[in-house]
């Protein structure tokens, strides 16, 4: 998540046209991707969406619950969208508060707008009771509307912070320090961010209804962008640093009876910085986290193995916690989420903005002003492809390539082949499914998306064969493609 989005200047900016592709700005030959039901990575857990900053502005809209947490068809601006059917919502424990606490305030950055700062609920350090006058359970009302609305549909729920409250902040500001490379949170304070943490999961399986699968209380610790002056909450905090936070917060969940809630870390903006984070740990830390979450804006650099590598030696979860670029076509997004479970096999994958003031981010847009919602990006048709067919329960399964995902459900003989075409010509995918049992002989239903030109957006067609074992299809340059095969055997 960047104004840290403002990564994307300079080198991140190289990051972000690498992730175009891998492949795209040159053609290709025809490819064969072939497809291994013996090697599986994992059983899905689905996909998802960080709730700040879009739910603090829309959060108490049902429709946008709707379109963002179920597959119904929903009606928008006279739009038949459909429901790209997130199991996952991540909620952003807020860092701001605007009361006077013995003199003392909250330091905003200039740059922030108000629909990025986020209530915090411990409002007073000078008492820890959460039945006092210090706790505001009232607070962050819209975002904790999104997440009551998603949990009412089924999605599964994580906490996360992008800054502990300002009052725990060295500056009193909780965008940054001064050098945005330099620990804002005091050590006197490490604590306090576990139990404001471990209570607001508390008060939300008691009060809200919303239990909380995981905590992660860093976002992007280690990375430099988190200055004074920033445009939204953040805040640097080291690894040696995270180790002892990580303790606390293991201590005061457990203190409250959360001991079945997981602790996820570290949120680290890259492959690299989140397998570099993850070494510098001891086993007593590692044995802590039960989730390592990595955020994707390498694009398609860095190594995703690595990652992977880490989180299986340690028998952990891995999840890709946020993606987000602004390629607004949604090619580079396609070609990103492929090699992710091609190469780093998270079993869940979340995109960071569903709704964003620039429209290159966004699913659907919307004014950052008048805070009035825009227009719909093509992006949303292109993550439907993955959303609405790979579903939680399917085993992601092995691929020869990089730029296809596919998944399969033995109880009901469901398979589903998703594929991008990432060069800037037409060429022909053939999926050899040689390796399968058996294979429905009928016509086969197929989803294409276009991210070339406005004219193919999730467009539904049944009119493909196998050759025996072979499914062979044309794809335009740019072009996304679905296929869902029924009565497959492995």
């Amino acid at each position: 998540m960047i104004t840290r989005r403002t990564m994307l200047s300079g080198t991140a900016a190289a990051v972000a046209a690498a992730a175009v592709g891998a492949g795209a700005g040159v053609a290709h030959a025809d490819q064969t991707i072939t497809v291994d039901p013996r090697t599986g990575y994992g059983i899905w857990e689905g996909w998802g969406t960080s709730l700040a900053w879009w739910a603090n502005v829309f959060g108490d809209r049902d429709d946008f619950a709707d379109l963002w947490f179920t597959t119904k068809t929903v009606t928008y601006n006279g739009k038949a969208l459909p429901g790209l059917g997130l199991t996952i919502a991540r909620y952003n424990l807020g860092a701001s508060t605007w009361n006077s606490v013995d003199g003392q305030t909250m330091v905003a950055s200039p740059n922030i707008p108000r629909f990025k700062q986020i209530e915090a609920y411990w409002q007073d350090w000078r008492n820890s009771d959460p039945a006092s006058a210090a706790w505001k359970w009232t607070a962050d009302a819209k975002q904790r509307a999104a997440v009551v609305k998603a949990t009412a549909r089924g999605a599964t729920t994580e906490l996360f912070a992008n800054s502990p409250v300002w009052w725990m902040c060295a500056n009193h500001n909780p965008s940054g320090a001064a050098n945005a490379a330099n620990d804002n949170l005091k050590a006197e304070h490490y604590r306090d961010h576990g139990i404001h943490l471990a209570e607001v999961a508390r008060q939300f399986r008691d009060r809200f209804g919303v239990t909380f699968r995981t905590v992660e209380p860093f976002n992007e610790p280690s990375s430099p962008y988190w200055p004074a002056t920033g445009k939204q909450e953040g805040c640097h905090i080291g690894a040696s640093s995270q180790r002892a936070i990580l303790r606390y917060l293991r201590e005061e969940l457990d203190r409250r009876g959360l001991s079945g809630t997981r602790i996820a870390a570290s949120d680290e903006t890259s492959y690299d910085l989140a397998h570099s984070t993850w070494n510098s740990f001891d086993a007593t830390t590692k044995s802590l986290v039960n989730q390592i979450n990595v955020h994707g804006y390498q694009g398609s650099g860095g190594r995703r193995d690595l990652v992977y590598a880490d989180a299986r030696a340690a028998g952990k979860v891995l999840w890709n916690s946020e993606y987000g670029d602004r390629e607004a076509t949604g090619l580079s997004m396609a070609g990103n989420l492929c090699l992710d479970l091609h190469s780093l096999h998270p079993t869940a994958w979340c995109y960071w903005q569903v709704m964003d003031p620039t429209p290159a981010w966004a699913l659907i847009s919307y004014n950052p002003d008048t805070l009035q919602a825009g227009a719909v990006q093509n992006k949303l048709y292109v993550l439907a492809q993955f959303t609405r067919h790979i579903r939680p329960g399917m085993q992601i399964l092995g691929t020869s390539t990089g730029n296809a995902a596919v998944a399969y459900d033995p109880a009901t003989g469901r398979l589903v082949l998703v594929a991008v075409n990432t060069a800037t010509s037409a060429q022909t995918m053939t999926f050899d499914l040689s390796r399968f049992t058996t294979l429905p002989i009928g016509l086969i239903t197929r989803w294409s998306t276009s991210t070339s030109s406005g004219s193919d957006r999730y467009a539904q067609r049944t009119d493909t064969r196998l050759n025996g074992k072979t499914l062979r299809a044309p794809f335009a340059a740019g072009q996304v493609q679905t296929f869902q095969l029924d009565e497959v055997t492995a």
